[in-house]
């Protein structure tokens, strides 16, 4: 009688624990839809989707196996509620990176962490070179610096790239087409910025937003723990836990600020957008649904395999984007695994009419 107490009691356990997975996940999934101020349990549980989700499949194999049909349809529907999140992360198939023969013009969005601050101009001549290579026709660079030892990169990158658009502190956007008109978008109390340049590609206008959205904090603050630890001093547990919760709400809550921002002044525009940069955050938060709007992932709509931007640590998550509006058709998106910066270059070509 003790035992089939105990069996009774782990099955409760069990179901109650798939039950209460299936509500985080749901909710999870609709954590982007608030911002993250006032609701910031909400919000976080967006960033730990992917370990929900793989919460959800170990208790649906369970269930399975003692078919438990009934029980085993609460993590399925979970899993089925996932299917359009997981698709910001991976979708089947291969991707054509030159987008077929048909006429488009190719965007790219890179942060070079200011060229690996070398001095000698290589890494931004590689990274020229290879936007070169795959025929990038609008660069938009973060964390972007103009000098490169005695000489500027601006003079290097002029002979493919004739026009350009100086953003505020880090930004740039570089383009083969004209530009016709710029406007620099500064975040307050932070470095932070954003930026558009309006580019005419033969008889079509294009508005392209070139954004880099506030840091986490947290590699700063774990740099920092480890720095006093080092000197012989100890860090309280609670103390770093604090710091690091801290400082990653913090860049939440700037996030959604700076995201608003933009998404406001996209509302003026009168021609296509294109919205690409470092957002600093994953899919499905308040900033990627935010930036997003009514527009189209161009991952989700023409790339493949499995997409991460932000290669620093060994972490692979995707925080850098390339979107469009609804008028436009994405022909290819795709990434390429450089190795001058901790991110990934993100490229994007659209049909031309």
């Amino acid at each position: 009688m003790g035992k089939l107490a105990v069996q009774k009691y782990f099955a409760f356990m069990i179901l109650s624990l798939t039950v209460l997975l299936m509500v985080f996940t749901l909710v999870g999934l609709f954590g982007g839809d608030v911002n993250p101020a006032g609701n910031m349990a909400r919000a976080l549980l967006v960033y730990i989707l992917p370990f929900l989700i793989i919460g959800d499949f170990i208790l649906l194999v369970y269930w399975l196996i003692l078919r438990r049909w009934h029980w085993a349809a609460i993590p399925f529907l979970a899993i089925l509620c996932c299917i359009p999140y997981s698709m910001t992360l991976y979708k089947f198939g291969s991707v054509d990176e030159n987008g077929g023969s048909q006429q488009g013009l190719k965007i790219a969005t890179y942060n070079v962490a200011l060229f690996g601050r070398e001095t000698s101009g290589f890494i931004a001549q590689d990274i020229l070179a290879e936007m070169k290579k795959q025929k990038v026709d609008v660069l938009c660079l973060q964390e972007y610096s103009n000098q490169s030892g005695d000489k500027l990169n601006s003079d290097s990158y002029k002979d493919y790239f004739p026009h350009m658009a100086m953003g505020q502190s880090d930004m740039v956007i570089y383009s083969r087409h004209p530009i016709t008109k710029t406007k620099n978008i500064p975040f307050e109390m932070t470095n932070n910025s954003a930026m558009w340049a309006e580019i005419k590609v033969n008889n079509q206008t294009f508005r392209v937003y070139n954004v880099h959205m506030e840091t986490t904090g947290l590699n700063r603050t774990l740099h920092q723990a480890s720095k006093i630890e080092n000197q012989g001093l100890e860090v309280e547990n609670n103390r770093l836990v604090r710091a690091i919760y801290g400082n990653y709400t913090l860049g939440m809550m700037a996030r959604a600020g700076q995201a608003n921002t933009v998404a406001m002044d996209m509302r003026d525009s009168n021609v296509p957008t294109i919205v690409c940069g470092d957002f600093n955050d994953v899919p499905y938060s308040y900033v990627y649904n935010t930036l997003l709007g009514d527009k189209v992932d161009g991952f989700k709509e023409c790339g493949a395999g499995f997409m991460y931007t932000f290669r620093g640590g060994k972490k692979m998550v995707r925080i850098d984007y390339i979107f469009h509006d609804k008028s436009l058709k994405g022909l290819t998106y795709y990434k390429k695994d450089l190795s001058y910066s901790d991110h990934n270059p993100v490229f994007l070509k659209i049909a031309l009419q």
